[in-house]
């Protein structure tokens, strides 16, 4: 599976897609307020099928319900099923059940098999209306299903997923395996001695947001200014989001032609948020990792992730000698027993990757996790 993404060309017909968005939303909304009232006389929560006959019934009586296609309302049930299944299954995690959304803030719908054709060129009928979009590669494969979505910005973009089938398989082997340790002053280090420092893409336009925040503020809610003063605000933001995972693409591809297999360690990334807070929202660690996995996943490379309570800071990679304790504050130590003198970051990047590589050798795969599609 492959997901490709278009904008769509900016037309005053683009409101009618705006406008089944709207209805999606609406009919979300009334979903999750069925689902809460069956649960507070049942104790559980509706099936799929039950809700998505409901809602049938509903959309016969309600034109605007109907400007949405019924694949569309199937989609959207399916959804808030499996998000109440994660819900009962993981709520004592701290996982939430869904709620209510601003329809205003919904941002898309999602068309399975039929109420769209792509026509020639780069034109795709979506319902009655023909909408062009920017073809910025072929679409190669049986589309699967087509998202349509809308940016705060409310910009609309086509989310297209399309089965290659078979496709032959380009392999690039290195022989060569590394791991990585995260850090707060270098983005990553490498167990063969190179440093990866982050741009902090946040950081270097944070004076530009206050500034925004600031006007968008001052305007008077409700009118035309407080609107161009949000898309400003909006816009810088996205700007943001752009240059940071444009950076996490290129440092993907840059590491998996390096190295055939990558060793990282399990963060608690939740929990170093509640610590550091902005620091690591601007690092994005979580977001590099799933763009890592993906590309790992294309290219046949293994990424292995050691257990989150491994010492790897506090071993020595010389000897494995473990200390009792090291504080934050020191980025270099000396090792009792061998008396080499180890980088904290770079010690614990190698360490990273003997025990990575020892699991493989070992055959204990538990802890060797495949790149996951993203």
């Amino acid at each position: 599976m492959k997901t490709l993404k278009f904008k769509l060309y900016q037309h005053k017909r683009n409101r009618h897609l705006k406008r089944m968005i709207n209805a999606a939303g609406v009919i979300y909304n009334h979903c999750i307020a069925l689902q809460k009232r069956y649960y507070r006389m049942w104790g559980k929560h509706l099936s799929c099928t039950k809700l998505q006959s409901h809602i049938a019934k509903l959309r016969k009586r309600n034109p605007f319900w109907q400007t949405v296609g019924s694949q569309a309302v199937q989609d959207i049930c399916q959804r808030i099923e499996k998000a109440y299944q994660l819900f009962f299954k993981h709520h004592k995690k701290g996982v939430k059940p869904p709620g209510f959304k601003k329809v205003k803030k919904y941002k898309s719908f999602t068309l399975k098999q039929a109420s769209y054709k792509f026509l020639g060129g780069n034109r795709v009928k979506i319902g009655h209306r023909i909408y062009q979009f920017w073809k910025s590669r072929e679409i190669e494969g049986t589309v699967k299903t087509l998202t349509i979505k809308r940016t705060p910005l409310g910009e609309l973009f086509m989310v297209v997923v399309v089965d290659e089938g078979n496709k032959p398989e380009v392999e690039v082997k290195t022989g060569k395996i590394a791991g990585f340790d995260f850090g707060l002053r270098t983005f990553l280090t490498c167990s063969d001695g190179t440093t990866i420092e982050s741009p902090h893409f946040f950081k270097q336009s944070l004076n530009a947001i206050k500034v925004a925040s600031r006007q968008h503020s001052k305007k008077l809610k409700g009118s035309i200014n407080r609107e161009r003063a949000r898309k400003n605000l909006v816009r810088r933001y996205e700007d943001i989001s752009h240059r940071r995972r444009d950076w996490f693409w290129k440092l993907a591809h840059h590491l998996t032609d390096q190295f055939d297999v990558l060793c990282f360690e399990t963060l608690n990334l939740k929990g170093m948020q509640r610590l550091w807070g902005r620091k690591i929202s601007d690092l994005a660690f979580g977001e590099f990792l799933q763009i890592l996995e993906w590309v790992a996943k294309q290219k046949n490379k293994l990424l292995v992730f050691i257990d989150q309570w491994y010492p790897s800071t506090k071993t020595c990679a010389s000897c494995g000698h473990v200390l009792e304790e090291l504080d934050l504050s020191i980025r270099q130590w000396r090792c009792p027993s061998c008396q080499s003198v180890n980088a904290r970051d770079e010690n614990a990047s190698k360490v990273i990757e003997m025990v990575g590589a020892s699991a493989i050798g070992l055959g204990d795969l538990s802890r060797v996790i495949p790149a996951i599609a993203v």
